[in-house]
């Protein structure tokens, strides 16, 4: 077992031959109150996969390596799969150990105070295929009725810091006609943007998830407004299309006179589609142990999406009870568990035989 530079764990099952090796695995932070699977159970699928190769004797042509990826959910240090993000030269390392937590510790030193600081000689350098089972977060394998997501990409997004700026006074005594209200107007933002939205694609998700108003004080007027709007599809003219309908719907707040409005591009990312052999592979296997299976685009995103610039990368997912995770209810049963397992192996066995 080896620990690289920002946390990551690395363990090896050597092969036959010296070549880059087949890597497995996922991540094992989690957001507060998170469930026990996502991430998880890419994990621990990694490390049965191998102990079902050595307690049947099985030495694979070229080695695999299981992987516990540092800090992919952001939850403590923004941004989210930072350690993947390092890795796949997407996010400077310098930057990512000074980021913050919420009570000022820098990322570097909790490393540090855990003793997981490592090398960077310990850094996965090249490979010959990343595999990255998964929870599917989400209702559709359940809904459908599939037992395996074959994922194809995980799609592009777009996200905006919005401010909001009108002028704070009395709740009681200043007329509706002569108020500069901030949350007045947000609530007429989203209201007119929503519909216009929900035209653009069937398949176009977009959530106001944050919001932050102040003064905050049930008899103040509100004299500003932080709110976060983002949007996620595939096809990146829809998330275009999306950016051009928030400056549209800014300049209608500012139109009206009451309120100014400031843009903030928070995050963006392409639709990152995966290797197409190894999403063959899949199928194949599916086919092979008779899993019903849905080719299918991942929402969210996983380490999967920036190891796959520097390593052929594929995804797959189980259900989701209910569509339910990043939260205590998820749960996805023993046998979806296996199930999963199980196309791991077969696609190693195939891999290593070939």
């Amino acid at each position: 077992m080896k620990v690289d530079d920002k946390g990551s764990i690395w363990a090896t099952l050597r092969g036959i031959e010296d070549k880059p090796p087949i890597i497995m695995g996922s991540h094992l932070d989690t957001v507060k109150k998170g469930g026990r699977f996502d991430g998880v159970l890419g994990v621990l699928a990694g490390l049965e996969v191998v102990r079902t190769l050595v307690e049947n004797n099985i030495t694979p042509r070229i080695p695999i390596t299981i992987v516990n990826i540092t800090n992919e959910e952001g939850a403590r240090f923004e941004p989210s799969m930072m350690a993947s993000g390092v890795l796949s030269g997407k996010f400077d390392k310098s930057e990512m150990l000074k980021k913050k937590d919420s009570d000022g510790v820098t990322f570097e030193d909790a490393l540090e105070k855990i003793g997981y600081t490592g090398e960077i000689k310990n850094r996965l350098e090249e490979g010959t295929a990343f595999l990255e089972l998964h929870v599917e977060q989400g209702p559709v394998l359940e809904s459908e009725n599939f037992a395996i997501g074959v994922v194809e990409a995980v799609m592009g997004m777009v996200c905006y810091e919005i401010e909001i700026t009108g002028e704070s006074d009395h709740a009681g005594t200043t007329p509706m006609a002569m108020r500069k209200d901030a949350l007045f107007a947000m609530n007429d933002f989203i209201q007119s943007i929503r519909p216009q939205l929900g035209k653009l694609d069937d398949e176009l998700v977009f959530t106001v998830g944050r919001v932050n108003v102040k003064p905050n004080i049930h008899t103040v007027i509100p004299n500003k407004v932080v709110f976060s709007l983002e949007a996620r599809h595939k096809d990146e003219s829809v998330i275009k299309e999306v950016e051009k309908k928030i400056q549209e719907h800014s300049q209608m707040i500012i139109n009206q006179g009451d309120c100014d409005v400031k843009l903030t591009k928070m995050w963006f990312r392409d639709t990152v589609w995966f290797d197409e052999k190894l999403i063959d592979l899949l199928e194949k296997a599916a086919q092979t142990l008779g899993y019903s299976y849905k080719k299918m685009i991942s929402g969210a995103g996983h380490d999967a999406q920036f190891i796959n610039r520097i390593i052929p990368s594929v995804m797959l997912f189980v259900p989701s009870k209910n569509g339910k995770s990043h939260c205590e209810e998820e749960a996805t049963t023993w046998r979806e568990c296996e199930q999963g397992a199980n196309m791991l192996l077969e696609v190693i066995l195939t891999m290593v035989k070939e």
